[in-house]
């Protein structure tokens, strides 16, 4: 194999080695985290789990508190809490408690948070009312 060759298979490989390194891990945003067919979300030292549901229309959603923090889960957008009200009714949850939100009766999506921790990633999620 000619010099000439074998330099641009070398640079091929570096270049292709630098574009991997120089890329930013991906964090899943609520909006492309696969959907779960599921109505109860756990809340965890490790976030909110699924963080992406999808739900037939009239349901409610359970949030459990299985963190040793308490949880304070409301409704988009902060601080207003006024896109899917019935998700208010969850509020503020001490460790080891439950409770769920009103019946979701608008077909829609409606994006949830931890009101005292409104910027955590890993609290952040939505549900597909459909």
């Amino acid at each position: 194999m000619p010099a000439t060759s074998a330099r641009r298979i070398v640079l091929a490989v570096l270049a292709a080695a630098i574009v991997a390194c120089n890329k930013s891990p991906s964090v899943p945003s609520p909006g492309n985290t696969p959907q779960v067919q599921t109505n109860t979300i756990t809340i965890t030292s490790s976030g909110a789990d699924p963080r992406n549901i999808s739900i037939a229309l009239g349901t409610r959603v359970l949030f459990v508190n299985n963190d040793s923090r308490p949880h304070n889960m409301t409704s988009d957008p902060h601080p207003d809490h006024n896109d899917c009200p019935d998700i208010n009714q969850v509020g503020f949850l001490s460790p080891g408690q439950s409770r769920e939100t009103g019946n979701l009766v608008v077909t829609r999506t409606c994006g949830f948070h931890d009101h005292d921790n409104p910027s955590q990633g890993n609290l952040i999620g939505q549900i597909v009312i459909r």
